[in-house]
């Protein structure tokens, strides 16, 4: 009955917005953190299958992986759900022991067998961040002799070869590798599924907050797990809104109606700079803005059309003005912040220089293309802004919006010409991004791993070799410099335009203090904020 009161509080305290700007200031529960915020990229609740940036998110306070770091120094790596870990000297097997006399949100005590149940269970069901897993050599056929219990608190990670140990580290403190309750999930199994189906939209898990409810393209609550091992939340509950409006959030956040606004324009961020009752929080994010051109297409896989493409964009105008201290111009796969991040920016709006490259592929007078675009505010005018430039050079961009699952699916199954797309790294190792942008190995409709260049079916045998080589490289300093030559070649070969890196901005009301702004989505927190 709370629960229904509380939403209807603060539905009624939307309507107040729109129906009188003369209404009473509202105020959100002591007790309860409510955050607007563009939620309509969630597919899927459970953490084996999470690969957006709201579920990440949402994920990294409702879940516990084996492994965490500081998101303040991410050199600072430390045991979550683990204790301690040993590395054998084959470098093929890392030994972990787990933390005794900690309990899942249901009471059920956190054991390796949880552990090892839950690696298991993200290989064998193979959804989209399996990869961050499989790609040590782990498949469905042989995980369970890979990922083995030695004991009630202790297990074994085997791995085909001698990777950098902290490229195994850093994976395991991605999303797919949360910890879930193997009890309550096996409860749901049905039809083999390992309880996927019921996953996807309850939970089982361990973190600050467990999850009450979604529902999908309007709210998510979540509410305080009383059986945490840390300290415990001040907020009872927390409350995403589901507001994709971002001059609506501006107009809730000014009223009181909620506490923080996710999806602050530039315009929006400006008329708030001066507010009392205001405060602007900002933080480097690993995400990157890009477009990924199909090589299905007959004219988006001719070379001198991908160079032309990252001559069409006018770079520094949408930074300063429809993105607006939300991004910087960068146009290199790995951030800035990795090891080995590139800083080169060699692209800029050059419509003379598009037409030259248009002219050498054989298409002078350009050509029509559509791009995918996700209906946001942002991605919507940067959609259009770069509809113009490639304009100027002939080439006809239509403009095909839909919401955050729309617009993934389609391109996940690579049915799109563009896409203009925003990533964020799965782990704070280079590997990462260059795993998705500089990797292919299989190129077939029927592969088992999809990156990033498979989606845009980019085959690259030769750069997918060097991109192995480097995640086996133990000198940081070699290591560094492959990925720099890389993200060289990448720039002037690829189908990626790659634009900008994100600087994610909150506005919240000035009682709002520790919320956590990390590198990655999933290191957002709000555990111990207070109001």
């Amino acid at each position: 009955m709370h629960y229904s009161r509380l939403l209807a509080s603060v539905a009624l305290g939307a309507q107040l917005v729109t129906a009188s700007p003369a209404s009473l200031m509202a105020e959100t529960p002591a007790d309860t953190l409510v955050q607007a915020w563009s939620i309509d990229d969630i597919i899927s609740l459970d953490p084996a299958e999470i690969f957006e940036f709201t579920a990440s998110e949402i994920a990294g306070n409702t879940y516990e992986t084996l492994i965490g770091y500081d998101p303040k120094d991410v050199t600072n790596i430390f045991g979550k759900v683990a204790e301690s870990w040993t590395i054998s000297e084959d470098g093929k097997t890392i030994s972990f022991k787990i933390k005794e006399g900690r309990t899942f949100a249901s009471g059920n005590p956190i054991t390796a067998e949880d552990a090892v149940f839950s690696l298991v269970r993200a290989v064998k069901l193979d959804k989209s961040p399996a990869f961050i897993l499989t790609q040590f050599g782990l498949n469905a056929e042989n995980v369970d002799q890979m990922v083995v219990a030695t004991g009630d608190y202790s297990f074994d990670f085997k791995m085909d070869q001698a990777y950098a140990p902290t490229l195994v580290l850093y994976c395991l403190t991605a999303t797919v590798a949360s910890v879930v309750d193997k009890k309550v999930v096996m409860e749901h199994e049905a039809n083999g599924d390992f309880g996927y189906e019921w996953l996807k939209v309850n939970y089982a898990g361990s973190g600050p907050f467990t999850i009450r409810d979604w529902r999908a393209n309007e709210v998510v609550v979540l509410e305080r797990n009383e059986n945490y091992a840390g300290d415990k939340p001040a907020m009872a509950r927390a409350i995403y809104r589901h507001i994709p409006e971002t001059a609506t959030q501006r107009l809730l956040l000014e009223k009181g109606d909620i506490d923080i606004a996710r999806n602050l324009a530039a315009e929006d961020i400006a008329a708030l700079k001066d507010n009392p009752d205001i405060k602007l929080e900002s933080g480097a994010k690993g995400s990157i803005y890009y477009l990924g051109l199909n090589q299905k297409n007959e004219y988006l896989s001719k070379p001198q059309v991908r160079q032309a493409m990252k001559h069409l964009v006018d770079y520094q105008t949408i930074a300063d003005t429809i993105m607006a201290g939300k991004v910087m111009v960068h146009q290199a796969f790995l951030p800035e912040g990795f090891l080995g991040a590139l800083n080169d920016n060699p692209f800029s709006l050059d419509v003379a220089k598009a037409k030259e490259l248009l002219a050498e592929a054989g298409v002078p007078d350009g050509f029509t293309v559509t791009m995918d675009t996700r209906n946001t505010p942002e991605i919507t005018a940067m959609g259009q802004a770069i509809q113009q430039t490639m304009a100027e050079a002939g080439v006809k961009l239509e403009l095909i919006p839909g919401d955050g699952g729309q617009t993934l699916t389609k391109y996940r199954a690579r049915n799109h010409d563009i896409y203009i797309g925003r990533w964020g790294p799965d782990y704070q190792d280079p590997h990462t991004n260059a795993d998705t942008f500089a990797r292919n190995p299989d190129n077939s409709d029927e592969a088992a791993s999809k990156p990033l260049a498979w989606r845009n079916a980019w085959d690259i045998p030769e750069m997918t070799g060097k991109a192995d080589a480097a995640m086996l490289e133990a000198d940081p300093a070699k290591r560094a410099q492959m990925y720099v030559e890389l993200q060289t070649e990448s720039q002037q070969t690829s189908p990626f335009v790659i634009m900008f890196q994100e600087i994610e901005v909150s506005g919240m009301r000035k009682n709002v203090d520790g919320f956590i702004i990390g590198p990655s989505f999933n290191d957002n927190s709000f555990a111990h904020l207070t109001k």
